[in-house]
């Protein structure tokens, strides 16, 4: 089976173009968005309702982004997981806390994340005060007896904060613990933790856990057909130590086959697995992966393969079609995950670190919702060759996507592990629609990026998660649209976010080359075949005039070995030469005396 064209599409559009088509696609009659708001009310009243509804939510009111205390918990996250030895975490700890003011912070919730976490906070800030050292410490039975204390707590409060988002940290404790959500009907993806390979030996280590947990999950699984079925999600990043796109040959060659294996592997249980996203640069190579491995005839009949598409990304709507095009062309359905994305910090720092000419992600919030209702009403719109996956945690987007669907067939839901209980307490074990639920399996020490991740996405203020629970913020607050926000004068692009090339004002940035982008590689590429000449010729020059006494060498790529031209080197006598006649030069348009 031949493979399609390779995905290609603008990098970086205009979010302007880009806002307004959507605000026009999404329009709905207002008949359809007075449904949507009934749905959508009912389940906010059903999550305040809901007894002991909040775990990580509570705690990310409690300590949002926003607040020193938020900060500090970020630092010494960081702290307690990367620091290797005990004696720096003392310092980092005694840092972090003594900036913060965790000992006066009474917790307005009573749940037990918050308070438990308060608690070991508090008792670390009240043993190391601000003024205290490790040195001045040392002679004392408070420093011999404190610091282990210190650290045993503060721990432990990652420990909690670990295991609201972690399923478990073995596949083995993972599936145990699923069992009583799935007697309620959810279903799940097992996410082996851990982040891309450094090295060939890390690659290995993570298709060995991958290959594992299909083995665990298969035997596990029960008789039920897809999609009710669990299954995993894997990071191509995970799968191959140079996953980009300048090892685009390589990573074909190498990584295709590993995937296949695993995807044949999934097969065999008749399991889902997911691709998981990554970050911009990266998707052109994740979509030309992932056509050779859908392609592949040892996989037909099979509908659990798929892939994680992110709605903040200005090429999602692309994505879309190029994976319609390609369940098409392989005669069966995919599995798509939608999501709103989780490394906008990273594209955005990228960006500007590169000079590039635009971002691959909105830069408003309320741009990226939209994207997703957009996104989410084309793959409905793309049923049965796509089996839609909704991802999210906010009560308005449930409401539209169920509004968009008409009948309630041929989609799930989705939420992670330890977040958007309370909802779906109502929208799945109430209203009886399918939901998966993102497992993360591994250790504390695998747990820290992914947590960053989690607490980034959702701990901003704005966010639906931090609002919901807030019973001060008015339900039709909660309701607000982005398309109204935009239409009321919003600027599509933030104004506070220059583009990358503007952000030193007057002084332009540099240009950079994004790789990972085809037409712009592809203009580097004709504009450098035009620019050489294989007659170019460099020489050593004195006063304006060839020196050169050696042979002429040849000069080549270094990328292909192409010849670009020739040099003559300057022999040691030429170049005192050289430096000679610049002094010469030197003395003689001095304006001062010697």
């Amino acid at each position: 089976m031949s493979l399609p064209l390779p995905f290609s599409a603008p990098h970086a559009s205009d979010d302007r173009a880009i806002v307004a088509r959507y605000l026009h696609e999404t329009a709905l009659p207002e008949s359809a968005e007075a449904r949507i708001d009934a749905t959508a009310t009912r389940l906010i009243e059903a999550i305040r309702a809901d007894a002991g509804a909040f775990g990580v939510e509570e705690f990310l009111r409690e300590y949002s982004l926003s607040t020193r205390e938020g900060l500090a918990l970020m630092a010494l996250a960081e702290a307690l997981l990367r620091v290797p030895d005990a004696a720096t975490a003392d310092r980092l700890i005694e840092d972090k806390l003594g900036q913060s003011h965790f000992t006066t912070h009474e917790a307005k919730s009573e749940g037990f994340l918050v308070n438990a976490s308060t608690w070991a906070l508090g008792l670390t800030a009240r043993i190391l005060q601000p003024s205290d050292t490790p040195e001045s410490l040392l002679g004392g039975l408070v420093k011999r007896l404190g610091a282990p204390t210190v650290r045993v707590a503060a721990r432990q409060a990652m420990r909690i904060m670990g295991h609201q988002f972690v399923l478990g940290e073995t596949i083995a404790d993972a599936l145990d613990r699923a069992r009583s959500l799935e007697a309620k009907g959810y279903r799940h993806s097992y996410d082996m933790l851990g982040e891309g390979a450094r090295t060939q030996k890390d690659a290995d280590r993570y298709f060995k856990s991958y290959a594992d947990a299909i083995e665990a999950i298969g035997r596990a699984a029960g008789n039920k057909p897809l999609p009710d079925r669990p299954g995993i999600s894997v990071k191509l990043s995970a799968l191959h130590p140079r996953y980009e796109a300048t090892h685009a040959d390589r990573v074909l060659t190498e990584l295709v086959p590993k995937l296949t294996d695993l995807a044949i592997r999934a097969k065999s249980f008749d399991l889902n697995l997911t691709v998981d996203a990554e970050e911009a640069d990266r998707l052109e190579l994740s979509l030309d992966v992932i056509a050779r491995v859908a392609l592949d005839p040892r996989l037909e009949g099979w509908s659990g393969f798929g892939l994680a598409i992110q709605a903040y990304q200005k090429r999602a709507i692309d994505v879309i079609a190029f994976m319609d095009d390609l369940a098409s062309l392989a005669g069966r359905r995919f599995m798509v995950r939608l999501v709103k994305g989780a490394y906008w910090d990273t594209e955005i720092k990228r960006a500007q670190e590169r000079g590039l000419e635009g971002y691959a992600v909105f830069t408003r919030k309320a741009a990226t919702d939209l994207s997703y209702l957009a996104c989410a009403k084309r793959l409905l719109a793309a049923r049965p060759r796509l089996y839609p996956q909704f991802a999210t945690h906010n009560a308005l987007t449930v409401a539209q996507i169920l509004e968009l669907a008409g009948d309630r067939t041929g989609f799930e839901f989705q939420r992670l592990h330890g977040m958007g209980d309370a909802l779906y307490r109502a929208v799945t074990e109430g209203d009886k629609l399918p939901c998966r639920i993102y497992a993360p399996v591994g250790g504390h020490r695998d747990l820290l990026a992914y947590l960053v991740r989690r607490l980034l996405e959702n701990g901003a203020n704005s966010s639906f998660v931090a609002k919901v629970g807030d019973p001060s913020v008015p339900i039709r607050t909660l309701l607000t649209r982005p398309g109204v926000w935009l239409e009321n004068g919003a600027a599509p692009t933030h104004p506070g976010i220059k583009a990358p090339v503007d952000l030193y004002g007057d002084r332009k940035n540099s240009m950079g080359l994004e790789f990972g982008d085809r037409q712009a590689l592809s203009r580097l590429l004709t504009l450098m075949n035009e620019g050489v000449s294989p007659t170019l010729a460099a020489t050593p020059l004195v006063e304006g005039k060839p020196i050169g006494s050696t042979p002429a060498r040849p000069v080549v790529s270094p990328s292909d070995g192409a010849r670009v031209g020739s040099v003559v080197e300057a022999t040691p006598e030429e170049a005192r030469a050289a430096m000679a006649s610049a002094a010469r030069a030197v003395r003689a348009t001095r304006a001062w005396p010697v």
